[in-house]
C-alpha cells in the first residue's frame, strides 16, 4: 500500500482518510497544446492493472489508481457477494511488483466453484455475480431512524468540493465519501466509481464501521450498481452531484432508501426515501 503522508489532509477536513492528489504516483505530467495551440504541460491520472486472487482463484483484473489495494480487493468481494461477513478472512496480501493482492479466507467460498464453470472476463462472470447479488439484495432492510438535515446536505456537499483531490488536480476521476452528518469521513478517489466505492466497503469492513448513521456521496450517476453497493453497505442515504438512472430509482424504493441527485448547492432532487429529509434551511436564503 502506498505510504501517504495524510496529516495535512487529516487535519484540515477532519477527514479519517482523504485524497493525497500531491503523491507523484496518482499523476504523470504531459506535454501537449491547449485550443489556442499553446504548449502546456499538465497533470493526468495514472491508471494500473491490480489482478485479485481470492484464495487460488484468480477472479479479476481491475484498472484502479493504485491506492489502498488491500481495501479495494476486499470491498470488491464483499459488494459482489463472493465473501460474506462470516467468512474468515486470514490475509490480504499485496505485491506490487506483480500488481497483484490475494484474499485467503480460512475455508473456500462457495464463490470459487461457481466461477470455475466459467470463462472469465474483466466482468468476473457478472450473470452469476448478479444472481447472488440480486438474491442478497432482496432479503435487506435497511434502517429507518436516520436523517438528512438539508443544512448538513448543504455543508456536505461544499466541504467535499473544497477539499485537495485528484478531480482538482488532474480529472478524469471519480470520488466517492462516506459522511456522518455534515461531517465527511472517508474520501476515496478511483478510475471508476465503483473502485472507489468499494475501497470504502473496505475499509468499513476492517474497521467494523456500521453504514446505519451513515451517509454515501458519490460524483458519478445514480444507477443501480451504485444503489445496489449502497445497499450491501448498509446506507440508508445516497447523495450525487450527478444523476439518477430508472433502475437505480427503481431499487431504491423498493428497499427504502433515500436517493439524492444532482446536488449543488443548496439545489437538490430527491426521487426515492423522501421521508428521511429534514428542511431546516431556505433554499432561497442567500445569507444562509
Amino acid at each position: 500500500m502506498f505510504a501517504y503522508d495524510l496529516n495535512i489532509y487529516v487535519m484540515e477536513f477532519d477527514y479519517l482518510i482523504a485524497p493525497n492528489p500531491d503523491d507523484p504516483r496518482l499523476t504523470r505530467r504531459v506535454e501537449g497544446i491547449d485550443h489556442a495551440g499553446k504548449e502546456i504541460v499538465t497533470s493526468v491520472t495514472v491508471e494500473r492493472p491490480l489482478t485479485l486472487f481470492l484464495n487460488g482463484q484468480e477472479i479479476v483484473t481491475m484498472m484502479t489508481i493504485g491506492d489502498y489495494p488491500e481495501y479495494l480487493a476486499l470491498g470488491y468481494l464483499l459488494n459482489q457477494n463472493m465473501i460474506h461477513e462470516d467468512d474468515h478472512i486470514t490475509s490480504i496480501d499485496y505485491d506490487a511488483d506483480i500488481e497483484t493482492v490475494v484474499v485467503r479466507t480460512a475455508m473456500k467460498t462457495t464463490f470459487e466453484e461457481k466461477v470455475k464453470k466459467k470463462t472469465l472476463t474483466s466482468g468476473c462472470a457478472q450473470g452469476t455475480v448478479f444472481g447472488d447479488v440480486m438474491e442478497k439484495f432482496e432479503t435487506i432492510s435497511l434502517p429507518e431512524g436516520h436523517i438528512i438535515k438539508t443544512s448538513w446536505l448543504t455543508t456536505l456537499v461544499k466541504k467535499i468540493n473544497t477539499t485537495p483531490s485528484l478531480y482538482l488536480e488532474a480529472g478524469a476521476i471519480h470520488g466517492c465519501v462516506l459522511a456522518r452528518e455534515d461531517r465527511p469521513l472517508l474520501y476515496m478517489e478511483d478510475v471508476g466509481r465503483h473502485n472507489a466505492v468499494d475501497k470504502i466497503a473496505g475499509y468499513m469492513y476492517q474497521n467494523d464501521m456500521s453504514g446505519a448513521d451513515k451517509i454515501f456521496y458519490t460524483t458519478g450517476r445514480l444507477t443501480s450498481e451504485m444503489v445496489i453497493k449502497s445497499v450491501q453497505m448498509g446506507i440508508p442515504i445516497v447523495v450525487s452531484r450527478s444523476g439518477f438512472t430508472a433502475w437505480g430509482v427503481e431499487l431504491a424504493k423498493q428497499v427504502g432508501l433515500t436517493l439524492i441527485g444532482r446536488a449543488r448547492g443548496k439545489r437538490f432532487v430527491a426521487l426515492a426515501g423522501q421521508h428521511r429529509i429534514v428542511s431546516d434551511i431556505d433554499p432561497l436564503d442567500e445569507d444562509e
